[in-house]
């Protein structure tokens, strides 16, 4: 049965929908019945499990047209798909949990659930594509956005209340960054007004590059130990709002429900320096900029270079070209260029170790205000100049990670230390695919993944992974299954979980369901019917 298509979708357009980012709002659909379906966008809902959720989904709204249960087909059928990719059979393998991020803009500045209703639809919906729970950012700028130490967990309160009463587990992100700006980013979600008031006065609490442009995205880890912050340093402040989290959420904890929280470590939420901003001028695939400018992590590199006895290299390095240039334009990037000599490997090991240390602090605090509770890190995955010799835009971002030097162990070990699992993106990216959109940038994000998994690995620590740009394929999901379940891996090796980037509209259109659907369920290590995917008959079926 033929059902209008702008009609049918309404649910979902209406659900992603959010003030914030002023989307339109459509007239929900109602559904009655426990015999009769309606589709989530073109073509026909699945009967079976999806039957008794949908039941549940009592919206208010205009009369729905139906699709009798006739018109509909069972959710463990196939979706139409191509011929050329050549999927594995996973039944049997090992359960891998699955999470999806929430929207950003979820929580307003006023820490105010944004329309619950719809919420409650978008996660019923995702129940049925069998997720094992979802994740959200708890965003600094809004939480303790007045004033220190008033903390407003209010809508935070009846988001998580309505996750657990649909029986899904919860990631939590401590996101002490700021929110717009990047790539994926629909909302704006500063820092504190209050740190921001002290950084008008005091500029130099933000990283800063080579030409005095400071970066508000994040404190710089200059000021760790440095009151400078009303009476506290950040080590301080993050972890006093760490502490109000677990307090304010204690009985969350005490049934298990939140399965885990990631500890925002730098920009983005990520353990690196903020070397490529695009509201600086970045462009892909750029090297980016040191990011050491401001006089706090200055003091710590002239004290470094007089222990070291060489005070001259109290400097950062005035050869490393721009936020746009490619290694062979710059001196010290270039083939035998001074990022491995004497001065550069001391520089950047000092750089990088400025990294680490400031992971250590933090987890040190975090482990202490969670207790038990399950930590995590999430490194990003930055893949362009992997195949030159000293992988540039790694070094600018802190990564220590030239081609004659592994520079993940040390954060795997620093991990392994506070019993922390690393969470890495780019799961999903080709190489080749890569060299052909952009042969220029030399990239290997597949040789990067690898690199750093075997880090974990080596170190002994769960490894847990998310897409880095919307994924809605099976080329992708395929690439994603392979490395969270190495072919033929003697050890039996395997992520610890995979969280989904992210639940938006086009996600819940029905094609792109049924293929999230099928993705679940091989990370699950459930039987699909027809893994290759050239059945005329099913096909026709659909």
């Amino acid at each position: 049965m033929a059902i209008n298509l702008s009609r049918t979708s309404a649910l979902l357009r209406a659900v992603n929908s959010a003030p914030s980012v002023a989307l339109p709002r459509r007239s929900p659909i109602v559904i009655r019945g426990s015999r009769k379906l309606v589709q989530l966008s073109s073509g026909k809902l699945r009967t079976g499990s999806l039957k008794s959720a949908l039941r549940c989904c009592a919206i208010v709204g205009e009369a729905a047209e139906e699709i009798k249960e006739d018109d509909a087909v069972s959710l463990d059928d196939p979706p139409p798909a191509s011929s050329k990719v050549q999927e594995r059979d996973y039944t049997g393998t090992p359960y891998v949990p699955v999470f999806v991020m929430l929207p950003l803009g979820l929580i307003n500045m006023e820490c105010e659930l944004v329309d619950p209703d719809n919420l409650i639809n978008q996660l019923r919906i995702l129940k049925l594509g069998n997720v094992d729970g979802v994740m959200v950012d708890c965003w600094w700028g809004i939480v303790e956005a007045h004033t220190p130490q008033k903390y407003n967990w209010s809508g935070y309160r009846k988001l998580f209340q309505i996750v657990r009463d649909l029986n899904l587990k919860l990631q939590v992100v401590m996101s002490f960054h700021e929110c717009g700006g990047n790539v994926g980013d629909d909302v704006h979600i500063p820092l504190p007004k209050w740190i921001m008031e002290i950084g008008s006065k005091n500029p130099d609490i933000f990283f800063t590059d080579r030409e005095g442009r400071h970066n508000h995205e994040c404190l710089t880890w200059g000021i760790d130990k440095q009151r400078v912050l009303e009476g506290r340093n950040a080590l301080e402040v993050y972890f006093d709002y760490m502490r109000s989290f677990r307090v304010e959420f204690n009985e969350f904890f005490e049934d298990g429900f939140i399965s885990e929280i990631e500890i925002g470590l730098g920009a983005c939420g990520e353990l690196r320096y903020p070397s490529y901003p695009a509201n600086h001028g970045w462009e892909y695939p750029g090297i980016g900029e040191f990011q050491c400018y401001d006089k706090y992590l200055m003091e710590c590199l002239v004290k470094a270079a007089e222990a070291r006895g060489h005070l001259i290299w109290g400097r950062a390095p005035n050869n490393a070209g721009s936020y746009n240039s490619k290694p062979q334009d710059t001196r010290f990037f270039c083939d035998g260029g001074d990022y491995n000599s004497l001065y550069g490997r001391f520089f950047l090991k000092w750089y990088s170790g400025v990294l680490v240390d400031h992971a250590d602090r933090v987890l040190a605090m975090a482990n202490i205000a969670f207790e038990e509770t399950p930590i995590a890190v999430k490194l990003s995955g930055i893949h362009w100049w992997y195949k030159t010799a000293s992988h540039a835009a790694e070094l600018t971002a802190g990564f220590y990670n030239p081609a004659n030097r592994d520079g993940y162990a040390t954060i795997a070990s620093v991990l392994k230390k506070h019993e922390a699992t690393l969470n890495f993106t780019c799961v999903e990216l080709r190489t080749l695919d890569q060299h052909e959109d952009f042969p220029e940038a030399l990239a290997d994000p597949e040789g990067l993944v690898w690199q750093v998994l075997n880090a974990a690995w080596d170190a002994d620590i769960p490894v847990a992974s998310e897409n880095a740009l919307p994924c809605y394929d099976k080329e992708g999901y395929s690439k994603i299954l392979d490395i969270a379940k190495p072919f033929g891996d003697l050890d039996g090796r395997h992520l610890s979980a995979f969280t989904y980037l992210r639940l938006t509209p086009q996600l819940m259109e029905e094609q792109n369901f049924m293929e999230f659907d099928r993705f679940v369920k091989r990370l699950h290590g459930k039987f699909v019917a027809n893994v290759q995917p050239h059945h005329e008959e099913e096909t026709k079926r659909l």
